[in-house]
């Protein structure tokens, strides 16, 4: 048990990490100054874990946790000077890795307080997601969450494979491990192939046969 906590507890300071690197990328996208670079950096690396603990009625992670504040400015701090990045596409696969890694910390969360499926799975989806989705607006960008691209699904699909799993004899570790595969592997192929959800548009043509 002791493994698993410690492996649990290492892929939230690493979601942590890589969230906040893409909350600097975009910052330093919109050109912003070294504050407002590190302040955004912590929207996706807190925000969504910060909403699933108010959620779930127990402590904020990083108010009991400091050093998830300190590895966000980290994150922050790695963006700035790691500038080249900002020349690829690596802000999406950034967001991918700490998409997947914080579904699995949420999902875990929420299955080790005894809650059922749809809250486990919504917990994963929210703590994954919320964070991003608070940069994103924040950024008076759209918001991935809720653009049709596969984003949040990855999330759902892999934080409920990872709650079946877990209600089997696998080993948490083996259980989370699969789940987290799930999500990145989901958001993967839809950046490689640029995949997407059907829009209102499309389902309106469908139905009424309009071109």
């Amino acid at each position: 048990m002791i493994d698993e906590i410690n492996l649990l507890a290492t892929a939230d300071y690493l979601g942590v990490f890589v969230f906040a690197i893409s909350g600097g990328l975009v910052a330093i996208r919109h050109n912003m100054d070294l504050f407002g670079i590190l302040v955004l950096s912590l929207f996706p690396a807190i925000g969504g874990g910060t909403l699933r603990d108010l959620l779930l009625d127990v402590p904020v992670f990083w108010l009991t946790d400091p050093w998830a504040i300190c590895i966000a400015v980290l994150g922050g701090l790695a963006a700035i000077v790691y500038k080249s990045w900002t020349q690829i596409r690596l802000l999406v696969w950034v967001d991918a890795l700490g998409l997947a890694l914080f579904a699995m910390v949420g999902t875990f969360k929420a299955f080790s307080l005894g809650h059922g499926f749809v809250t486990v799975v919504m917990m994963g989806t929210i703590t994954a997601t919320a964070g991003g989705l608070i940069r994103d607006v924040v950024c008076g960008g759209p918001p991935l969450l809720l653009k049709e691209d596969i984003y949040a699904t990855a999330a759902l699909f892999g934080s409920s494979v990872a709650y079946i799993l877990l209600l089997t004899k696998l080993p948490i570790s083996m259980s989370l491990a699969l789940g987290f595969l799930c999500v990145f592997s989901i958001r993967a192929v839809a950046i490689k192939f640029n995949l997407s959800l059907p829009t209102s548009e499309w389902v309106r043509k469908k139905l009424y046969n309009k071109k």
